[in-house]
């Protein structure tokens, strides 16, 4: 399993995070992956205060296995609509949404804490002088940004930087091959050129949500297949599917599937990257597993993003 750093965790971070999302019980099937996940080399697990019971499933699995001191767990705070309408992004929801997160997983610290929305609105110094005193309590290892912009994320880095405060080191948008034409849920903020190319600028790690695109190159979708209309919504477009006929040719030539060249594009980026999964059986993992070792040249990268017919454009 290929691993990376995040400054401020002192643990390698797993190139492929276990998600948590089918997370419902601690028993078979769920038990049987988070298992099979750590024997594979992962340590890394994605999860959120918005998830509610996941974190709590997650901390009596570590408590059980004796793996909190050999794990690294993300978790978000202040979604927009957990327990309260409305935007969440301030001191008092990060500080409450953090110390349940912390009961719930049956930890003194997380590894990794993100803010799980964003509010434009909210002036970003109150938001890291709130991030940095839970760092100096080492309740929190690393911060960073969930389905935030680059913009707000340099804003709140200068003002950190100004004020003799932690910055955020990492950031988790959705980036994958085929392109949402919409966010896939509100407040969501998905990586287009401009954001790749600051990420490639200043090599802060991204952590990759919906990496697969929700199995959009899986073979399960067909431009005349309507029956997902989530998928329809946000990923059904021309461009889209010439990525998958690509993505497709790409597969054959290097004899792996084109989800696997789906996941490598996310791996292969100019930057540091981290891909959040959610295989659904030990053959999935594996399939994820060789898709970190799938080399792309920067043509193919270019090519399969249609980077050169957007340019022409």
């Amino acid at each position: 399993m290929q691993k990376m750093h995040i400054q401020g965790v002192d643990k390698a971070i797993s190139r492929l995070i276990m998600g948590t999302g089918d997370l419902r019980k601690l028993e078979e099937p769920q038990r049987m992956m988070l298992d099979a996940y750590i024997r594979a080399g992962g340590n890394t697990f994605d999860t959120a205060h918005q998830y509610r019971n996941k974190e709590v499933i997650l901390g009596q699995w570590l408590e059980e296995k004796q793996l909190r001191e050999k794990v690294v767990i993300l978790t978000k705070g202040a979604h927009h609509d957990d327990g309260s309408p409305g935007p969440r992004v301030n001191p008092q929801a990060i500080r409450k949404d953090l110390l349940e997160s912390l009961d719930r997983l049956g930890t003194e610290y997380v590894d990794l804490y993100a803010l799980h929305r964003d509010d434009p609105d909210t002036a970003v110094g109150p938001i890291m002088e709130e991030l940095n005193e839970h760092i100096q309590a080492s309740r929190i290892r690393a911060i960073g940004a969930s389905n935030w912009s680059f913009g707000r994320i340099q804003q709140a880095n200068e003002y950190a930087a100004s004020h003799g405060l932690i910055g955020f080191t990492f950031s988790s948008p959705n980036l994958s091959l085929a392109k949402p034409k919409e966010p896939r849920w509100e407040g969501c903020v998905s990586a287009d050129a401009d954001t790749c190319a600051w990420h490639g600028g200043n090599q802060l790690p991204l952590l990759a949500w919906s990496s697969q695109a929700g199995g959009f190159f899986s073979g399960h979708f067909t431009p005349d297949n309507h029956e997902n209309s989530e998928m329809v919504r946000v990923y059904y477009s021309d461009d889209n599917w010439e990525r998958y006929r690509r993505a497709a040719k790409l597969a054959a030539e290097k004899s792996v599937s084109p989800i696997q060249i789906a996941l490598a594009y996310v791996l292969n980026q100019s930057f540091p990257t981290c891909a959040i999964i959610g295989p659904k059986n030990p053959e999935e993992l594996q399939t994820s597993i060789e898709a970190m070792h799938i080399p792309f040249t920067p043509e193919e990268l270019a090519w399969l993003n249609l980077e050169r017919e957007e340019a022409a454009k």
